[in-house]
């Protein structure tokens, strides 16, 4: 085992770190704060190459992997940037379109995705589905007389609608005498598909958003890979680099929280000692540090048994590596939250802002409890729970 980046990949860390520090964690709680995306940074972000790092080179990508790609996500995350859409547009439609996309979809998609200039949001969960897409109430039809499909169904907690242009989505489709998912990109703008923000308790640039498709026309070459035989496939390429990317940004944020806990305890005096010196204080923070270190071995193995090709095994240490970097950038963030005393709860110490995100990672985009069910099941071969 070599634990050592390669030339490249040390320089992609470092580069991408020094960007992330160049707008920090206040400018991502400002642009939250005020409604707006994190468009600069992304913009930026995109011309230097970091978002289309695992994409194809001759589509403008940098030819890498879900390694480089964790890589990214981990370091605008480790600055203070945690950007999901980076999760959801690279990671999950990026991959999708690359691996089982049309070469007409690979064309007309990659490109932008590469570049930063197109975002590509995701739709899979709905109100009454919950983890269960077998049971997705969205439907496309076809209609006999055109090949078009017309899509009807609703969607919940989409990341970012509103900053993206198209959107990736999984309904259910006719073949034979049952539905199965299929995969579609339709325009944000296309009529019948509207979307509102659901209000949240999380600070964060990317908002969450309903979805409702009202017999949304699209035509057949909307739908990815030509054919409903590549519903199943598509839908599985996405799901493990969205768990790793998940977990390579909740490692960073754990980083973020830790690196600011460590400094503010290190000058912090009290009755004429750094508070640091306590054990009481620096036993928690070595705790987090050693769970979030860890975590992003985890990180580490689950990406390259992915960017092998290693299937089944990939999906195992993506599970693993996303459960362990969110349980680790919880306790990170709760304990920077705890050493830092009332400070931990001010704006301008700026830990507390990263209660939210750091809690939804243990939600999104599987639950922990899915994933301990799919451990006890695929790994430890206890009978089916759920």
């Amino acid at each position: 085992m070599d634990f050592d980046l390669t030339p490249e990949q040390a320089l992609l860390r470092d580069s991408v770190a020094a960007l992330g520090k160049r707008y920090g964690h206040r400018y991502y709680v400002e642009q939250a704060k005020a409604g707006k995306n994190t468009d600069e940074l992304w913009r930026e972000a995109g011309d230097l190459g970091y978002l289309g790092v695992n994409l194809p080179v001759e589509y403008g990508g940098g030819g890498g992997g879900i390694t480089e790609l964790a890589i990214v996500c981990e370091e605008l995350a480790a600055a203070g940037c945690a950007l999901l859409l980076l999760v959801v547009s690279p990671a999950i439609a990026g991959t999708i379109i690359a691996k089982h996309g049309t070469a007409d979809q690979r064309a007309q998609y990659l490109p932008g995705l590469a570049d930063g200039s197109r975002r590509i949001c995701f739709a899979i969960t709905e109100p009454d589905a919950g983890s269960n897409f077998h049971k997705l109430s969205t439907v496309a039809r076809q209609d006999e007389a055109t090949g078009d499909y017309l899509i009807t169904g609703r969607k919940v907690y989409i990341s970012g609608v509103d900053a993206c242009d198209d959107v990736l989505l999984v309904a259910r489709v006719s073949k034979g005498d049952r539905l199965e998912p299929a995969l579609f990109v339709l325009p944000t703008d296309t009529p019948g598909f509207s979307y509102r923000p659901i209000e949240m308790e999380i600070l964060s640039p990317e908002r969450q958003f309903e979805l409702v498709l009202d017999d949304v026309r699209v035509p057949a070459s909307a739908l990815v890979g030509g054919s409903t035989e590549a519903g199943l496939p598509a839908l599985f390429a996405g799901l493990n680099p969205e768990r790793i990317t998940v977990a390579a940004m909740a490692s960073g944020t754990g980083r973020y929280a830790l690196g600011k806990a460590s400094a503010y305890t290190a000058q912090r005096t009290v009755w004429g000692r750094p508070i640091g010196a306590h054990q009481g204080v620096a036993h928690q923070l070595a705790h987090a540090h050693i769970q979030v270190e860890l975590a992003r071995l985890a990180v580490s193995k689950a990406a390259s048994l992915y960017d092998s090709g290693r299937d089944l095994e990939a999906g195992v240490a993506a599970n693993t590596a996303k459960y362990a970097a969110a349980e680790a950038s919880a306790l990170a963030v709760d304990t920077a939250i705890q050493v830092h005393g009332g400070n931990g709860m001010t704006t301008e110490y700026g830990v507390a802002t990263l209660l939210g995100g750091s809690r939804a990672a243990r939600i999104a985009p599987v639950s922990r409890e899915m994933i301990l069910n799919y451990v006890s099941q695929h790994v430890l071969r206890q009978p089916k729970s759920y």
